[in-house]
């Protein structure tokens, strides 16, 4: 079983004396820097020269500085910035200006598993990451939540690692709900998987296939669209609150036997074949190096499928019927709105 550890079992002065520079300002980045300033931690954000993130970030009444001076000005430093861009920032602006003693903390443990950034042995090196989009991690901490988070040490120079990682997490509001002890080699090969094969990559296209067949057969687009994706939320709002079990509680009868004779064969011995398939190459670095060769040549190929569901039918369709349905944006800021995309 997993260590899970709430705000009872954080020590918080392991965090209060120190220094703390967000380097990004983005979905996750102004989630961290508002949230550890309103726990009354010391913090400042580090941006780009030129960054279309300063105004916001200053406008949110935080102290904002070059990525190198955030740096060099504190002795925890929380790299926040797109996974494909960090390696290079952190040569350039984070490694000259740390010093011994320093803690280095991700999100995400992309660079560090990949062996894209090799941090000096005189640092800890840790992880806290939310398991929830920053505009979540915000909005539940003013609410006087917070979103579950995973902690990971992967170098303890100091001796006192985890219960820094511990007191970071608590100070976003994770004690909160829970903080989940891993490894950065668990967290980002879970992570990465669960995005491609469920979450993102297999949800996506399983609702336009849906929504093909449909169109294909000759039903309307807006009925497709409402069987396929609108309904969706309210399936997975029952899985959240009350597990699988719980969903096929709350559907009817028939929903709940064609769930269990017509789901596995959508999703068949196949399908997790090719799971498998992507988890082995997601662990012997194989989407890693083809993701950041992909940036670094200009991200053709990625700006091209991007487009493709961009000018998807379901897209079109869903944007006229929304518009019919104010109520599911009624009082609610877009995430870009919210957060100021990758923010850097």
């Amino acid at each position: 079983m997993a260590n899970i550890y709430y705000e009872k079992d954080v020590d918080r002065s392991a965090i209060a004396d120190r220094k703390v520079a967000i380097l990004g300002y983005g979905s996750q980045g102004h989630a961290h820097a508002l949230n550890l300033k309103e726990s009354g931690i010391d913090v400042r954000v580090g941006l780009r020269d030129g960054s279309g993130s300063v105004a916001k970030a200053e406008a949110a009444g935080l102290t904002v500085r070059s990525i190198a001076d955030a740096t060099a000005e504190a002795d925890v430093v929380m790299m926040l910035m797109p996974d494909t861009e960090m390696a290079e920032i952190y040569e350039q602006h984070v490694a000259p200006n740390l010093s011994e003693g320093d803690a280095l903390f991700f999100a995400h443990g992309f660079n560090i598993r990949f062996d894209l950034i090799d941090p000096a042995d005189n640092l800890d090196v840790c992880m806290v990451a939310p398991k929830g989009p920053g505009h979540l991690v915000r909005r539940t901490y003013t609410e006087g939540g917070g979103v579950p988070a995973l902690i990971a040490v992967e170098q303890d120079a100091s001796g006192g690692a985890k219960a820094l990682a511990l007191a970071y997490a608590d100070a976003i509001g994770g004690a909160r709900a829970g903080v989940i002890e891993t490894t950065f080699t668990e967290e980002t090969e879970t992570d990465l998987f669960g995005e491609q094969a469920v979450l993102c990559g297999g949800t996506t296209r399983l609702v336009q296939a849906g929504f093909e067949t449909l169109i294909e057969a000759g039903y309307q687009p807006e009925v497709a669209y409402f069987e396929c994706l609108h309904e969706l939320k309210l399936i997975v709002d029952l899985m959240y609150e009350e597990g699988i079990a719980g969903m096929r509680y709350s559907v009817s009868d028939t929903a709940e036997w064609g769930d269990l004779v017509s789901g596995p064969r959508v999703v068949n011995d196949d399908t997790k074949a090719t799971m498998k398939q992507l988890l082995t190459e997601i662990q012997d670095g194989t989407f890693a190096a083809d993701w950041v060769a992909e940036s670094r040549a200009g991200r053709e190929t990625f700006h091209a499928l991007e487009q493709a569901g961009h000018d998807h039918p379901i897209e079109t369709v869903g944007k006229e019927l929304r518009a019919m349905m104010p109520w599911i944006s009624a009082g609610k800021q877009s995430v870009a709105e919210t957060s100021g995309g990758q923010g850097m």
